[in-house]
């Protein structure tokens, strides 16, 4: 299917936020775009597969996970309204990805797959650095996420995804976010207690 103008809009009003895009270049991510709708729990990319598309999120909500030897899920980004997902390894590479990205809410995207993506980069170079300041982003995200990790208790790396993501704490339910900062549940409420008391 392809891009609707509606979703479109919301596209171009993201990329307005870098630089602004003349007729032909709104245009062009009519061509190079395409629109899909995604159910709960319906995924986009499963481990072993290539990642064949970078993928805006006009409405709804995702995780990107990977699963351990023991099929534990951990959470390593979400991605909501006005956001990007990618397994960017197995996108630019085309190898298999070792990650899922799976919707957790019913879910409209606009997807470019990377030879439309490439031709957008060649012809048009405002996309070029707006996609360039999109991976910086995401790579300054995971530098952030390591440190953190490293650095800061359960407690602030909580306190911390507050502050960030707020209006994540109430599409999330907890399990989610404990994955996503590597603790269980059960540990996560007693820090929301905790919190609350304070």
């Amino acid at each position: 299917m392809n891009a609707t103008q509606t979703s479109i809009k919301v596209l171009i009003s993201h990329f307005k936020k870098q630089f602004p895009l003349n007729k032909e270049e709104q245009a062009a991510l009519t061509d190079h775009f395409t629109e899909k709708k995604v159910k709960r729990k319906g995924f986009i990319l499963q481990a072993g597969d290539v990642c064949r598309h970078f993928t805006f999120v006009v409405s709804g909500c995702f995780k990107l996970y990977a699963v351990d030897k023991n099929e534990k899920e951990h959470n390593l980004q979400f991605a909501v309204e006005d956001e990007w997902v990618t397994d960017l390894s197995s996108f630019y590479a085309e190898k298999p990805s070792m990650v899922y990205i799976e919707a957790i809410e019913p879910s409209v995207i606009l997807q470019v797959k990377h030879g439309d993506l490439l031709h957008l980069y060649t012809s048009y170079h405002k996309f070029d650095r707006n996609f360039r300041i999109i991976i910086e982003r995401k790579y300054i995200d995971l530098q952030q996420r390591i440190l953190q990790n490293i650095s800061l208790t359960a407690d602030e790396r909580y306190q911390d995804f507050m502050d960030q993501h707020p209006e994540l704490a109430n599409r999330l339910p907890n399990t989610q976010i404990a994955s996503y900062l590597g603790v269980t549940p059960e540990f996560l409420s007693k820090v929301r207690k905790k919190l609350v008391k304070k």
